[in-house]
């Protein structure tokens, strides 16, 4: 079947409180969707974000962000009153978030919501809490005393409370028990719109595909509650961490810091770990893109302490075994896998075992650094998901400004790309037009956006993750011109037909 998507984080939909949310803006870009003849809409990941306010740095793997709970919905359930938000500053420019502003109020405001909450008695909080036992008081836990230390990483908290000693955790237990139970209630808020957001969605014929990073942040719960799980000295820090190496796009390579897996010690338990993580992703959302899928075959190790990629070293990873594991213990997934970046034989041999579509960029088939990259539409197979580009890319006004001279040309001449008919247009019919089943593009492109509106440049920071949409700025008008181009490139699901 063939089908197009549009990759819109939650955070960039336009809302009145500094950042988009599960509400009433999530609500009309389903139907925004749905009028334009799309069958998917592309997520980053949902979980809580740390320094940085990347998705893909996370204090948790399964806990959701407290940003995205809608203050409105709240509201209709009457667990805030409208003058304790609607007043407040939560940053003045409509196409950024200022994450600073909404850090310094959102959890002043979430705290009243709890208050109501906790006074009700709802039975399905109790059902939640329970059923997310696995999970949720680790991850209670782990914020409250991040709260407790003023923030500080768990590195650095006291030695008994670090290595999780028994009688250590069940004083924090007393000791922090109203601000644990604060972290266990917000995330039933944000699992009880997520859960109500999923079904709309579906409903109107829309599938959410998410996304799940392969590694995890050092300052997390899943670390701190699982250390064996990963390559740490006997002073539980890591001894290699995770990055890409140097390349034709970064002399020094990309440094992530992550801390490395233990394959050893997880194929030895039956990758446990991870039949949990992904059984439980994949029940969040539709469809799951699984990011940086090459590391599966083999990964990059970089000494930690290290400033840059340069001395790290590949590592053998586990390879298909480890999805045999996942297919034998969850049963066959709806998975795409992000298999960018340099790839071996192990690699595609992985990908072929698995099944999975890959990953087409269309903006990577013009790069004269790269030879002959099979990023062209004439070549893509029907079995992939093909992007003009992700989140890690410029929109495809912003690399028109950017790019070479040469690919520029070559684009151009490839697509018959002209200025009457839209540079962002031509491209997207490229797209369309390809085999791929299933096309994505971003919404940034949608709207004919310039660079400014990047979603993340890699290895940078202080200006990612912040691109919003305008109020009003996508319409009926342009919904039912994409629903055209869905009907004449046959990528119209039959839900819309």
């Amino acid at each position: 079947m063939r089908q197009n998507g549009i990759l819109m984080h939650i955070t960039s939909l336009p809302a009145p409180y500094g950042v988009g949310t599960m509400g009433a803006c999530a609500r009309e870009f389903v139907v925004f969707l749905e009028k334009a003849g799309q069958s998917c809409w592309q997520i980053l990941p949902i979980c809580p974000t740390s320094y940085g306010d990347s998705p893909y740095q996370s204090f948790s793997t399964y806990a959701g962000n407290p940003y995205l709970i809608d203050l409105d919905d709240l509201a209709e359930d009457e667990l805030l009153l409208p003058e304790e938000y609607q007043s407040i500053d939560w940053g003045t420019a409509l196409d950024s978030v200022d994450y600073g502003t909404i850090y310094g109020a959102r959890f002043d405001v979430l705290r009243l919501a709890v208050a109501r909450l906790r006074a009700t008695e709802r039975a399905e909080l109790t059902e939640f809490v329970h059923d997310s036992a696995s999970w949720l008081e680790d991850y209670a836990m782990f914020m409250a005393l991040k709260t407790h230390n003023g923030g500080a990483a768990w590195s650095t908290w006291p030695e008994e409370i670090r290595r999780r000693e028994p009688e250590a955790l069940e004083l924090v237990r007393s000791e922090l028990a109203e601000d644990m139970d604060f972290w266990r209630c917000v995330q039933y808020l944000f699992f009880h719109q997520w859960w109500k957001l999923k079904a709309y969605a579906n409903e109107h014929g829309i599938s959410i595909v998410g996304d799940v990073p392969i590694y995890v942040a050092g300052d997390s719960v899943d670390v701190w509650a699982n250390p064996t799980q990963f390559q740490l000295d006997e002073d539980l820090m890591p001894t290699e961490v995770a990055g890409c190496p140097p390349d034709g796009f970064s002399e020094d390579g990309q440094l992530w810091g992550n801390p490395l897996f233990d394959w050893d010690t997880m194929e030895q338990d039956g990758y446990k770990w991870w039949i949990e993580r992904l059984s439980y992703q994949c029940a969040t959302y539709d469809i799951l893109r699984i990011d940086h899928f090459r590391g599966f075959e083999a990964y990059y190790a970089i000494p930690f302490g290290d400033t840059t990629a340069r001395r790290g070293e590949w590592r053998k990873g586990p390879g298909t075994a480890f999805f045999q594991a996942i297919d034998e213990a969850i049963g066959r997934q709806n998975i795409i896998a992000e298999d960018l970046g340099f790839l071996t034989e192990g690699v595609y041999e992985m990908l072929a075992a698995t099944g999975f579509p890959g990953m087409k960029v269309l903006q990577f088939a013009f790069d004269s650094r790269d030879g002959e990259s099979g990023y062209l539409p004439h070549d893509y197979p029907q079995n992939c998901v093909a992007y003009i580009g992700t989140h890690d890319n410029n929109t495809i006004l912003g690399w028109l400004e950017e790019a070479p001279a040469n690919d520029i040309a070559y684009a151009k001449d490839y697509l018959r790309l002209n200025e009457q008919e839209g540079m962002a247009l031509g491209m997207m019919r490229g797209l369309w037009a390809s085999a791929a089943n299933l096309t994505v593009v971003l919404m940034q492109d949608v709207l004919e956006l310039d660079g400014e509106a990047r979603m993340n440049t890699p290895s940078t920071v202080g200006t990612n993750w912040k691109w919003r949409a305008l109020p009003d700025s996508y319409t009926d008008e342009m919904a039912e011109k994409l629903r055209h181009e869905m009907q004449v490139y046959h990528r119209l699901s039959s839900h819309k037909k």
